[in-house]
């Protein structure tokens, strides 16, 4: 579809230029004596211009139509890793097909109603409001399939899903947003919407994926001093006092390795984006867990297993963070 229609707009733009060339070859008049008459070169150029408005407008609406029917369900389009989805790709190629074509849509869109833009002649719209369109109907198709993800697997499945919108929104920001180093033929979007539409859509993911790792935070609390009793004669808490910080650990612990677990093999499409999201996670709760472990594994809580609760020392976390996620293939 994406092919179809930039051959089209390839097509549009060099009928366009051809009027002038079969003028000079074709200038027999055509026409009864009550009308001005017509050279065949016109009456040529104007049938094979509405031919191919015509057929290109059809590749446009195919082009949108192919994206807004992209099948949602199904496990083909919930890759277990969250990565990149193929529509994503097929659509950044696509506007990168049909970008160099300004003036060949508008010869479109001024002459024929499309779905996304019913106005014609000189308020009709141009490419760009297209390729807004596409963007807007890749973005829905996208929040389809990671719905998709929350209906498995639990938590997990939530994650997947935040992590799949962050892999296509950084993709399409990458892609098509503006970028200072771009090469001078690499198409790019600068208007405001783009940027505010996918920044705000990455943000919003970011917030609801750091949401699993805030749990661990439930763990990290004060024990109040006056709750911290010592057995008699002895520099190891009480039973009671000890299971205060026992649970706290322990609680912690088992969190940390469900989720580091369920999350390590989630698949993150740019080393930029894995670097940045290992640093994010980090700073959710490793601030106060150092906190907390350097004030409460100096205290015996524990007179035959100290070690295993406290057997994550921050450096040991901070250092299974570094191997969250892996690369796409």
């Amino acid at each position: 579809a994406a092919s179809a229609a930039a051959a089209g707009l390839r097509m549009l733009d060099g009928v366009r230029m051809l009027g002038p060339s079969l003028a000079k070859l074709c200038d027999m008049p055509v026409g009864d004596g009550g009308e001005e008459p017509q050279s065949l070169a016109s009456i040529l150029c104007i049938a094979i211009h509405r031919t191919t408005v015509k057929n290109t407008a059809r590749t446009l609406e195919n082009l949108a139509k192919a994206i807004n029917e992209d099948p949602v369900k199904g496990s083909a389009q919930r890759v277990k890793d969250a990565r990149v989805a193929l529509l994503t790709i097929d659509v950044v190629r696509a506007i990168k097909l049909i970008s160099p074509f300004d003036s060949a849509y508008k010869s479109v869109s001024k002459r024929r109603q499309l779905p996304w833009d019913p106005n014609m002649g000189e308020e009709a719209g141009e490419l760009d409001s297209f390729i807004r369109f596409l963007v807007m109907r890749l973005v829905n198709s996208l929040k389809g399939k990671a719905l998709n993800y929350t209906k498995h697997s639990a938590d997990i499945g939530y994650a997947r899903s935040s992590m799949f919108m962050m892999n296509n929104s950084f993709y399409l920001r990458d892609e098509l947003g503006p970028k200072a180093d771009v090469l001078q033929d690499d198409f790019r979007i600068e208007s405001s919407w783009f940027v505010d539409k996918v920044n705000k859509l990455f943000e919003s993911e970011k917030g609801k994926y750091l949401g699993q790792w805030e749990a661990l935070n439930t763990h990290l609390t004060s024990v109040e001093h006056d709750e911290l009793e010592y057995q008699k004669n002895d520099t190891i808490l009480s039973l009671d006092s000890g299971r205060l910080i026992k649970s706290r650990f322990s609680g912690f612990n088992e969190d940390f390795e469900r989720i580091f677990e369920e999350h390590k093999d989630l698949c993150v499409v740019d080393p930029r984006l894995r670097d940045l999201l290992q640093k994010e996670v980090a700073s959710v709760f490793l601030p106060n867990y150092r906190k907390f472990y350097d004030k409460y594994s100096k205290i015996r809580f524990s007179k035959k297993h100290q070690n295993e609760y406290t057997k994550y020392n921050p450096y040991k976390i901070e250092e299974l963070l570094n191997r969250l996620f892996v690369d796409a293939e």
